[in-house]
């Protein structure tokens, strides 16, 4: 009796040397190594995974560990480990969804294809996944029912986002910033035409103090059916076609499409790229002004003018600029 006694013992300590050195011990990679967990997985799927990626020293003891913590629910998604850890550290890792993210910043006046392209460059999502999303207006659809696309609503921040995200949920995250922005500033009604508006101001001047007074412009020139005659919408007809080289052509300014703002007048048919809060509040409030025309000063401003012979005189002041550059 006694000898089974002490070779119980014996076999207890011997479980509890192996158990402790399973658990407390460090072990896994001294080098950065990525393991992404799928959603939906099970505890003994997440273990098999952490033993098979070389990250905890034994499956069954990490279960365990699960299994006498089994309150908390282990997260999905894609860790990075970069130095040898115990399993406690591991499991409270993915008890607090410690994922992997990367951070990508979306310039105010970038438009789907230049964010989809940001996206791909951090190999976070492809390019075109993300542009087959955007060009999807039903996540917009409640605020406005005229959108060709997301384009105008996917809202300027910087993001933290993980390689498990799909570009729909990337998407999603961007219209939620929007919607927080539009609750923000009081943006109820006549939505597609102010951020329409707000994305053309926005692509047209960087100076804040210059925002209201563009969208007065506008204002004006559409109340007086001249056409608004700005090149970014001219540029945004032809990424559409898929013929931008990245210089505007004659042909560009004589393309027919409604978002050639110098063929057709008004506004047009949406948004041409995603403006930030101070352009959105420019649209929201444009300055009242008798100028109905304007051009760069080679400042990094513009000059405004009343008239065409005016404007025409600040064209050529700018031209001159250029070319003693």
């Amino acid at each position: 009796m006694r000898k089974l006694l002490g070779f119980a013992i014996v076999l207890l300590l011997l479980a509890a040397l192996w158990l402790g050195n399973a658990l407390f011990n460090a072990y896994g990679p001294s080098e950065q190594k990525f393991v992404t967990l799928k959603p939906g997985s099970s505890s003994r799927v997440i273990a098999r995974t952490l033993q098979h990626e070389g990250i905890i020293r034994n499956y069954y003891a990490f279960l365990l560990l699960t299994l006498f913590e089994g309150r908390h629910k282990l997260k999905a998604g894609e860790y990075a480990f970069e130095h040898p850890a115990s399993a406690f550290e591991v499991y409270d890792r993915l008890v607090r969804g410690d994922v992997y993210v990367r951070v990508v910043a979306i310039p105010e006046g970038y438009n789907m294809f230049d964010i989809a392209q940001a996206l791909e460059s951090a190999h976070i999502c492809g390019k075109q996944d993300f542009l087959a999303v955007a060009k999807d207006p039903s996540l917009i659809r409640d605020l406005d029912p005229q959108a060709p696309s997301l384009e105008g609503y996917l809202f300027p921040d910087t993001y933290r986002l993980g390689r498990t995200q799909s570009a729909r949920e990337i998407a999603l995250e961007m219209v939620r910033r929007f919607r927080k922005e539009a609750v923000a500033i009081n943006l109820t009604s006549d939505i597609h035409r102010v951020v329409t508006m707000a994305s053309i101001i926005e692509k047209e001047t960087a100076v804040k103090s210059e925002r209201p007074l563009v969208a007065g412009v506008f204002e004006n020139r559409m109340s007086k059916h001249i056409g608004l005659a700005t090149d970014p919408s001219v540029i945004y007809a032809a990424l559409l076609a898929g013929r931008y080289n990245g210089v505007i052509h004659q042909s560009d300014l004589a393309y027919n499409s409604p978002y050639n703002t110098y063929k057709y007048v008004g506004l047009p048919p949406g948004p041409i790229a995603n403006p930030g809060r101070e352009s959105l509040l420019a649209a929201m409030n444009p300055q009242k002004t008798d100028f109905l025309y304007f051009v760069a000063n080679n400042q990094g401003g513009h000059n405004f003018a009343r008239t065409l012979d005016e404007h025409n005189r600040n064209v050529a002041n700018y031209r001159r600029g250029i070319t003693q550059h």
